[in-house]
């Protein structure tokens, strides 16, 4: 059964009399007097009494709204009256103490989340990987090395073919070159990137290789702090926001010698593809958006403008994009990945995963950042076996009735053992249970950007805005009614996977919710690209990307990143590239 925050817990407990004493409690007594309830402050009329009968009404209102209507009109009044007494105190108290500041960076819970999938112990042992190992040669066109893999990236850095520097002008221009059509980049970090892949060539020069990702040039979702350079989190409210933290996400990735070149584009506060900035489109389809808040990082995976890149997901931000944009994305288990210095929506939702043009890469960048983050609660040291040495004829891999059948094929030739699969479970809430979880704890998090009224100035009104208002009025026991629910959840769905992993969509919305609740691992990898319906006349150049899944149980990640490996070298989808040259001509012929 999960752990609940306990900040968020006291202050929707005590929330749902605040509310009923705040919101809907003024009414006008005869034609003289009035009863005012703002704030927990109470009106008197001339006599010196407590006008409190002819509020009744707006009370009984207050109260339906949180389907609470059951007491007697007495003892609504006796709650507010001790609301305003007791509770009020406490909440502004805390609210003082812990969020006068937004974005959830400081005073995680003491409440944490865990799947506990594997209720017993395991012991961990980290260890390094035997990585595939490709021909070092160097192409001649530099569009050729900008769509190579990471790990064929790091043979040519290896055997020095190609430097750091060289990479970091390659990317650099295509930052440059197509992000006025795409919307995909917040900042270029240009003058970080040249300094990072000077020290990593220095180091190379003087025998010293930090591995796979040694001056690999990559993006990180502008969630992601890095001093120096602004974390807007994709809001205009945010925009000139400067955060002295290192992520521990970004600690990883530059201790393993990897150059940053950009922050890239994220929905506003990590919700969908508009962003202060514009709206991120698709490379295989500009007239259609990435959708999913990790936008930036799919489009510039897709358009072959970093090597790799660092997403987020709370409930779907990993696997729309990628999806929409055709490429390769791990949704790691949950906990997997430390998440100091990141943005934070829902301290028992959030993932930090990589995006990148094959599976191996997003197996070898995982094994580099996964682990124990100490000022992570929920982060853990769980253990990840080698899925580049995975037995496909032990595996069992269920497929779903949307499962995309090619992948079924492939994999069964190559002796994996698969079967029909069904999900089974009895909770028919998992949507509104994820939207209950993440809108509350998203509130916490940006309770003094509701209260000071920026949400008036969100680039998107139909999205958190409209969202966090109804969470301000969940009462906080319903909220642990949704927690409980997830731990029935959870155990049911363990039940049910009686395989070692299952392929179905990767985008159907019951199981990107479930998913998530469960802190289930999900390999997105592209499996075709087919024409468009209703293409325009005479225009050749756009696509839509198909895809699945490939689930696996929580801390299998192994198993799902083994078998989307296994797919990917019998077949060449993930090696698909958008026209970029053709889009930039036909959208200045437009």
């Amino acid at each position: 059964m999960s752990k609940l925050h306990v900040l968020v817990f006291q202050r929707l407990v005590l929330l749902f009399y605040f509310v009923t004493a705040t919101l809907y409690c003024s009414a006008e007594i005869d034609r003289r007097n009035r009863i005012c309830l703002v704030g927990g402050d109470m009106g008197s009329v001339d006599d010196g009494s407590v006008g409190v009968a002819d509020g009744v009404g707006s009370l009984i209102d207050g109260f339906k709204m949180l389907d609470a209507d059951f007491w007697s009109e007495d003892k609504m009044v006796e709650i507010v009256k001790g609301a305003a007494e007791f509770n009020i105190p406490i909440i502004r108290a805390n609210r003082e103490l812990v969020a006068s500041a937004n974005g959830g960076l400081s005073y995680p819970s003491s409440l944490v989340f865990h799947p506990e999938w594997v209720p017993e112990k395991v012991e961990f042992s980290g260890r390094s990987f035997a990585y595939p190992t490709f021909s070092a040669q160097r192409p001649e066109n530099e569009e050729d090395i900008a769509f190579m893999s990471v790990l064929e990236l790091g043979q040519l850095i290896k055997t020095g073919k190609i430097s750091s520097l060289e990479l970091t002008r390659i990317f650099l221009q295509r930052l440059k070159r197509y992000d006025p059509v795409l919307e995909a980049v917040v900042t270029v970090t240009e003058e970080l990137a040249w300094k990072q892949a000077k020290e990593v060539d220095d180091l190379f020069s003087q025998g010293v290789y930090l591995g796979p990702l040694h001056g690999i040039p990559y993006g990180l979702k502008d969630i992601v702090s890095v001093p120096g350079y602004p974390t807007t989190w994709g809001s205009g409210s945010f925009k000139d926001q400067v955060l002295d933290d290192e992520a521990w996400v970004y600690k990883r990735l530059k201790s393993a010698g990897a150059v940053l070149v950009a922050k890239l584009a994220t929905g506003s506060l990590a919700y969908d593809d508009i962003w202060f900035g514009g709206r991120t489109r698709n490379p295989w389809n500009v007239e259609e958006f990435t959708t999913g808040s990790s936008a930036g990082p799919a489009a510039c995976i897709s358009a072959g403008m970093v090597a790799f890149a660092i997403g987020s997901e709370t409930c779907g931000s990993i696997t729309y994009p990628a999806s929409r944009c055709g490429v390769t994305a791990l949704r790691p288990s949950f906990g997997a990945v430390g998440r100091t210095g990141v943005m934070s929506i829902s301290e028992s939702l959030d993932k930090l995963g990589p995006f990148c043009r094959t599976a191996a890469d997003c197996a070898m960048i995982l094994n580099i950042i996964k682990g124990k983050d100490p000022d992570d609660l929920s982060s853990r040291d769980m253990p990840f076996d080698d899925p580049f040495s995975l037995d496909l004829t032990k595996v069992t891999v269920g497929y779903l009735d949307d499962a995309e059948m090619e992948v079924v094929k492939v994999l069964a030739s190559m002796g994996v053992n698969a079967i029909p699969f069904e999900l089974n479970y009895t909770v028919k809430s998992v949507q509104g249970i994820l939207n209950f979880t993440m809108d509350v704890e998203m509130l916490a998090h940006f309770d003094e950007w509701q209260r000071s009224g920026l949400d008036d100035e969100y680039e998107a009104q139909d999205q958190w805005p409209v969202e966090l208002r109804r969470a301000r009025v969940i009462p906080a026991v319903d909220y642990l009614q949704a927690q409980r629910a997830r731990g029935k959840l959870i155990r049911e769905v363990q039940q049910s996977i009686t395989v070692d992993a299952f392929i179905g969509n990767a985008t159907d919305w019951e199981k990107v919710c479930l998913g998530n609740l469960v802190g289930m691992p999900v390999v997105v990898i592209p499996t075709g690209f087919a024409e468009l319906d209703d293409k325009p006349s005479g225009n050749s150049i756009e696509k839509r990307a198909i895809t699945t899944g490939i689930y696996a149980p929580h801390g299998r990640d192994h198993i799902a990143l083994g078998l989307a490996m296994a797919y990917q070298s019998a077949t060449d989808h993930h090696k698909q590239r958008p026209p970029m040259e053709d889009i930039l001509v036909h959208r200045r012929s437009d």
